[in-house]
């Protein structure tokens, strides 16, 4: 059970997990979700933790097979400049580890935005905040649960 588990359950969200055995020499772990699980990769979305040029992190929601965008993710946050956040960083902020990063149940609640693609499905995959584990979800409800901002980046 993890902390993004419980939150799901505990405000009585639609959701399923699916898991599969990870691959410890796997080098990206959302690729490794895709075809383990067999899923649909525009559905696929990564979990990144950035930190805007005033010191604060934030998180981007984004399709496991795009790049982030970080002059559109920075304007999208009302900021000059964002960069990936040091792993120290998002360890303690967010209480995953890399890799196993979910957008739900962080220990501390972040800006979030999630990429406008997922606003086209009725059903995406975000990590359940630890490797080997997915959750299948509305990203409707993801939006709801995480405060986030549909934006393009």
């Amino acid at each position: 059970m993890t902390p993004a588990i419980i939150l799901l359950e505990k405000e009585h969200i639609n959701f399923t997990v699916l898991s599969y055995e990870h691959d410890a020499t796997a080098a990206h772990f959302g690729l490794e979700a895709i075809e383990n699980l067999e899923l649909n990769a525009e559905k696929v979305f990564k979990t990144l933790v950035l930190e805007a040029n005033n010191n604060k992190l934030v998180v981007a929601i984004t399709p496991v097979s795009q790049q982030v965008n970080l002059k559109q993710l920075a304007k999208a946050c009302g900021v000059k400049k964002v960069a990936m956040g040091e792993p120290k960083k998002v360890t303690a902020s967010t209480g995953y580890i890399l890799g196993g990063v979910s957008p739900l149940g962080q220990k501390k609640r972040l800006d979030t935005y999630i990429h406008h693609s997922a606003e086209k499905f009725n059903t995406i995959y975000v990590s359940a905040g630890k490797r080997g584990l997915e959750i299948a979800l509305c990203p409707f409800d993801l939006k709801k649960l995480t405060q986030a901002t549909f934006a393009c980046f």
